[in-house]
């Protein structure tokens, strides 16, 4: 397999419950550990950090599949992290977990089906305040506060959501009133007063215009077909304590968008029961690249924000999928100012198994066992590993800054990896600079640490 000049080929080594891969790529980064998941290594898009009283830390781990919805492991030990219990789906077969939150002690895990109108579709409260409770659990139903029930004959439930603040959770799901214009424009942004954890309920929601079918303005505001038609969907939302006013949705095929939510507060403060978000501004850039927006990060105190768009077709048969920076000084237009430079052995990764191209962000977690990046940034891009960037200003004032990539880490292809290679899915870095990655089909956990000499920061 041909290598780019710059790449540095690695043995790794086998750590807790795992036998790991040859054959890893390299540059300023590093292994620490590698486990398996017991054969369940089928990593989603959610893993969040919990600290517990007595210092150990434990990680939440969400699943890909419709068989295991949550895997708990002890990482207080980086180099020997312990899996102490998985959980299995709660519809197996029909329901995965694909994503969660956590905040102190509620665990909040998204439940989507495989076709609409089916069950459980929704999203389940989990209290894992006790920590023998939590390793003892066998299903779901044994640690949960509550459920919300999105299921409907137009829903698959919750794809992703957002919950940092044990108040509201910020979903990306259908719901049972919610008929879509287009089969495949079936998810919207649904905010969830979750207060009282054992009676969640709709606080508010969003939907781009035209996308359902009772809107006012059909037909002239039905949305075009991108030529290649994911849907327009609420994917990623974002809601940050400097900024508590601001969403900001990643929506597929919709692109880039900005929402006014202030009056969330309302809610908060009990002075009303609902409120309507509004469009602050929308970022489409689709044609001429291709669609798919995944995730809209804001990098506060900079004017700046990164965006990814999902690659979802192997081999780059949907390419270019990027991650793009923008100029948001002015909410109301912003601007691609740079994007993440591609690896020097681009084609030899379009050519390899799989996917390639950029999915996921490091989500900038407001809690303490989240690292708070501003300068750099962590993606994952599915066969091309996890890949570090940095926003680098230049001299020229008033310019906008350059992305340089400093470090990247590509895992050798997992041995029950059909597609030969590694699907790198997801992945967070801690307040410590560990990153924490997972691999989509098999592979399971990877824990890699930057050692370049830039900052991670």
């Amino acid at each position: 397999m041909m290598r780019s000049p710059n790449v540095a080929a690695i043995v790794l080594f086998a750590s807790a419950g795992a036998v790991a891969a040859p054959g890893a790529e390299a540059l300023a980064m590093q292994l620490v550990a590698h486990h398996e998941l017991d054969g369940n290594g089928d990593g989603g898009e959610g893993m969040a950090i919990q600290e517990r009283p007595d210092g150990r830390r434990i990680l939440y781990l969400a699943h890909e599949g419709q068989k295991t919805c949550l895997s708990i492991l002890d990482v207080t030990e980086a180099k020997a992290p312990r899996l102490l219990n998985q959980l299995p789906s709660p519809g197996p077969g029909v329901t995965r977990c694909n994503s969660l939150g956590l905040s102190g002690n509620v665990l909040a895990i998204a439940n989507q089906t495989q076709q609409v109108g089916q069950k459980p579709a929704g999203m389940w409260l989990l209290d894992v305040g006790d920590a023998s409770r939590v390793e003892r659990a066998r299903t779901l139903e044994d640690l949960s506060l509550g459920f919300f029930d999105t299921s409907g004959p137009h829903s698959r439930g919750v794809h992703w959501l957002w919950f940092v603040d044990g108040e509201f959770a910020h979903l990306s799901s259908g719901a049972a009133d919610f008929n879509p214009t287009n089969p495949q424009d079936d998810q919207f942004y649904l905010a969830v007063d979750v207060r009282d954890p054992r009676t969640p309920r709709e606080a508010g929601r969003w939907w781009l215009p035209g996308t359902r079918d009772t809107d006012r303005c059909l037909p002239a505001c039905l949305p075009k077909r991108q030529p290649i038609d994911d849907g327009y969907r609420a994917h990623d939302i974002q809601i940050y304590p400097q900024r508590r006013d601001r969403a900001y949705v990643g929506y597929m095929d919709g692109g880039a968008i900005t929402l006014d939510v202030a009056d969330l507060e309302e809610v908060r403060s009990e002075r009303a029961q609902t409120f309507s978000p509004r469009m602050v501004s929308r970022l489409d850039y689709s044609p001429p690249f291709p669609a798919w927006t995944h995730t809209f990060q804001p990098l506060f105190g900079r004017g700046l924000a990164t965006v990814s768009d999902e690659a979802v077709r192997d081999k780059c048969a949907d390419a270019p999928k990027l991650i793009w920076l923008l100029d948001v000084r002015d909410e109301t237009n912003p601007q691609i100012v740079a994007t993440a430079p591609p690896p020097r052995d681009v084609a030899d990764l379009c050519r390899r198994g799989g996917r390639f191209g950029a999915h996921n962000l490091h989500p900038n977690f407001p809690g303490p066992t989240s690292a708070h990046l501003k300068n750099t940034f962590v993606g994952t891009f599915f066969n091309g590993g996890v890949r570090i960037y940095r926003v680098v200003d230049v001299a020229l004032p008033g310019a906008p800054p350059r992305i340089e990539e400093v470090g990247f880490y590509v895992p050798g292809a997992p041995a029950r990896n059909p597609m030969g290679a590694i699907q790198i899915n997801h992945a967070i870095v801690d307040e410590k600079g560990l990153i924490y990655a997972v691999d989509r089909i098999a592979g399971g956990l990877y824990l890699l640490k930057y050692t370049g000499k830039q900052p991670l920061d």
